[in-house]
């Protein structure tokens, strides 16, 4: 059975995580890479690591992602492979929560989403091919005391990705909704001595999303699950 063909992947919403991890392996597997995130200044290294151009980009903003698809449509990077890995979160009780940033944080947890798959769609739609995956949280399924606006951002995003994979799957574009549900390992959150392999290893979860990536058309799944084997659900 043949694996599908890529070329050219776009990550929005770029760190040193999951989204660093998924650009090292996409170059890796032979995909032209391209990073978008607010402040890029920390993404040189992983520029000159594997090829991939950086965009400056905000991704609530509809004229910055419009801006940002044309310029790679420019480059001939026109991506078939987008991944939305942006997210904002406002923490504290319900009734000390600033509007305002409740609103800026749902528009880049969710609409943001919207804003890059509706993109992505409109250049994948006439080739019938393409990849539009969203990274989505535990948040998305169950909504946690003191964590109102990430759970509206993340189940939103959950909402977005279910409907996008009933419309355009049947049109060859393959939709799916990734639940981290877990503590991401990184330099400031390192895994406990004690407790070995307790938070998700993003090159781990990096796997997951190509493994995804590569299942063929006749068994395509719109969400995956991934989580420590000690965490609880």
């Amino acid at each position: 059975m043949q694996n599908p063909t890529f070329h050219s992947a776009l990550i929005v919403g770029t760190g040193p995580g999951l989204s660093a991890s998924l650009a090292r392996l996409f170059a890796r597997n032979g995909l032209q890479v391209a990073v978008a995130a607010r402040q890029t200044d920390k993404l040189t290294g992983l520029s000159k690591e594997t090829g991939a151009t950086v965009h400056a980009c905000n991704a609530a903003d509809p004229k910055d992602v419009a801006g940002l698809f044309d310029a790679l449509d420019t480059a001939g990077r026109t991506p078939d492979v987008v991944v939305y890995n942006a997210s904002n979160r406002v923490r504290g009780p319900l009734v000390d929560l600033p509007p305002d940033d409740v609103k800026r944080a749902i528009e880049i947890s969710a609409f943001g989403g919207f804003l890059v798959s509706q993109q992505a769609a409109r250049r994948m739609l006439p080739k019938s091919h393409g990849a539009i995956f969203l990274t989505g949280a535990t948040a998305g399924v169950k909504g946690f005391a003191l964590s109102a606006t990430f759970a509206m951002g993340k189940f939103a995003l959950r909402g977005l990705a279910q409907s996008m994979a009933r419309e355009l799957s049947p049109k060859g574009i393959h939709v799916a909704h990734f639940v981290i549900d877990g503590g991401i390992r990184a330099a400031a959150r390192p895994v406990p001595a004690n407790d070995p392999d307790s938070l998700l290893d993003p090159d781990a979860i990096a796997e997951t999303y190509w493994a995804t990536l590569m299942q063929h058309r006749s068994a395509w799944s719109w969400e995956i699950e991934v989580r420590p084997w000690v965490e609880k659900f």
